[in-house]
């Protein structure tokens, strides 16, 4: 391996790991599946690369890390707005950009957002693990050595890049995250548990992001959500998005790092299409749910990937692994 096409790790920031879409196939064996938080953006930083969509990426959390580059490449930043500096010069989100051997990124506290996204031409050189190069923290599985990046890391690029086709198409047009969001969910698993006074509440209420959540699952200030009996189970399987309702009845939605079983009545599920702009929300961030049925989420889930098809078309995206389009076409992602 030539050491020169790698990524020096200056400052860390506050948390950054190596995430991508995941490890599935392995809940049944009591695997997280891990990956992103934000799958959109994650993405998007590819997409803006002709990278596999599902390539791994560096994921920064609150405030983002100081890199260096040791070859001439493309990188591009997408998620939380962490005002990024390129050689101390301020450079957009949502594009690719040209970085030179010795050229010094550094990216700043997040002030829209919470988690940003760091893509390298090419990817990351790094072992996948069950399938999947993305860390889980808490068992110090996948990524780079199984835990977060710190300062001296050395990261490894899979290839040394010095031009990207259709470069002046290699934009992205991206809002600012909001203050305060609704959230499209359908009827979780056991939503008979819950009173029809709780489920009006979940529905008609306003609650707030709490400061004590994590990649596992966000936590909701808010009204008491009401049930018949009790909110114990017998446990059972957890989809992302879930939404827990424990004893005190305060809703939790559980994420990427989520266990894989859980003995918390489900009230609803949060639909795939509004999870990235949930993951986004800074503690304090206002959240209305409101009920969808699963042929609603359905329909906006095929629109969601129309979007996607419009959005690699409008980038010249040209994948090396043209696998991916093919799969999307067959409906498989």
């Amino acid at each position: 391996m030539d050491k020169r096409i790698q990524l020096d790790v200056l400052e860390p920031g506050l948390m950054t790991t190596v995430q991508d879409a995941g490890r599935y196939g392995y809940q049944a064996s009591g695997f997280s599946v891990s990956g992103c938080m934000d799958l959109n953006a994650m993405q998007e930083a590819n997409f803006l690369l002709n990278n596999p969509v599902g390539e791994a990426v560096l994921e920064m959390i609150y405030m983002g890390g100081t890199f260096r580059f040791s070859c001439d490449t493309f990188f591009s930043l997408t998620g939380a707005d962490m005002s990024p500096l390129l050689n101390e010069k301020e450079i957009p989100c949502y594009q690719a950009i040209q970085a030179k051997a010795g050229d010094l990124l550094r990216c700043r506290t997040a002030r829209n957002g919470r988690y940003g996204y760091l893509s390298v031409a090419g990817g990351f050189l790094i072992s996948e693990v069950l399938g999947s190069k993305s860390t889980h923290l808490k068992c110090a599985v996948g990524g780079f050595r199984g835990r977060k990046l710190e300062k001296g890391d050395i990261l490894l690029l899979c290839t040394e890049t010095k031009r990207l086709l259709n470069l002046e198409q290699k934009e992205i047009f991206h809002g600012d995250y909001l203050p305060e969001i609704n959230v499209r969910v359908v009827p979780g698993p056991q939503y008979g548990h819950f009173t029809e006074e709780g489920i009006r509440t979940f529905g008609n209420e306003k609650y707030v992001v709490s400061g004590e959540s994590d990649r596992m699952g966000y936590r909701l200030e808010g009204p008491a959500v009401s049930c018949r009996d009790k909110a114990d189970i017998i446990s059972d399987g957890i989809a992302e998005g879930s939404v827990q309702v424990p004893s005190g009845g305060k809703p939790m939605v559980l994420l990427a790092d989520r266990q894989t079983t859980g003995g918390y009545a489900k009230i609803g599920t949060v639909i795939a299409v509004d999870l990235p702009q949930l993951v986004q929300c800074m503690p304090g961030t206002a959240v209305r749910f409101s009920w969808v049925t699963v042929e609603e989420a359905q329909v906006l889930y095929r629109k969601d990937k129309r979007e996607k098809r419009r959005m690699m078309r409008r980038t010249g995206y040209c994948p090396q692994n043209m696998g991916y389009l093919e799969r999307i076409r067959r409906g498989s992602l």
